[in-house]
């Protein structure tokens, strides 16, 4: 495969769904739902939105994992879930979890107003160094943050400022298009 850069398959910012810190999670789900009408063509639809401070620039991600979290609260009694999940425990354990903490026994009870009173902020993650990738790395320096990190996608940037996203989906087309195209 050719040397390709990080910016040749990333997602521009402003073409990326966004979303102010203020945002409730009902407005969030609205500004997702647009952003996805306009992916054009054959494009993946976006599964996360960005969450952007004040002065615009990107402060957080709104991932869909993040999100079933934040709706049920007792998970923050459980502590770091993102990092006991690469432990491997077996389902039966993770049942008596969800039976333990009393966890999604209503899961759609009252998700309006949850939704209605959720601020985006208390819920977003901030992005770490190794969700980072430049525009001008290589598409096999992001292929190893992403595995190894077992990131959806990577935030680009160019400097300090983050400029688009390099969605997991579009990086594996890459890869499904180049082993077609092999004369084997």
């Amino acid at each position: 495969m050719q040397s390709i850069k990080v910016e040749e398959l990333m997602v521009p910012l402003a073409d990326y769904a966004t979303v102010s810190e203020e945002a409730t999670l009902s407005e969030a789900v609205l500004a997702l739902e647009e952003a996805q009408k306009r992916v054009e063509g054959d494009r993946e639809k976006h599964r996360a939105l960005l969450v952007l401070d004040g002065k615009g620039h990107v402060a957080g991600k709104l991932d869909q994992w993040t999100v079933l979290w934040a709706i049920e609260p007792r998970y923050k009694l459980m502590g770091n879930l993102r990092e006991t999940s690469r432990y491997g425990f077996s389902p039966s354990f993770l049942r008596s979890m969800s039976e333990h903490y009393g966890l999604w026994r209503q899961p759609l009870e009252g998700i309006c107003r949850k939704a209605a009173d959720m601020k985006v902020k208390e819920m977003m993650r901030t992005p770490t160094e190794g969700e980072l990738v430049g525009e001008d790395d290589s598409l096999d320096t992001a292929i190893h943050q992403l595995v190894m990190g077992h990131h959806q996608s990577l935030l680009v940037t160019s400097g300090e400022k983050i400029v688009g996203v390099l969605r997991l989906s579009d990086v594996f087309e890459k890869i499904c298009d180049n082993i077609k195209a092999c004369q084997i």
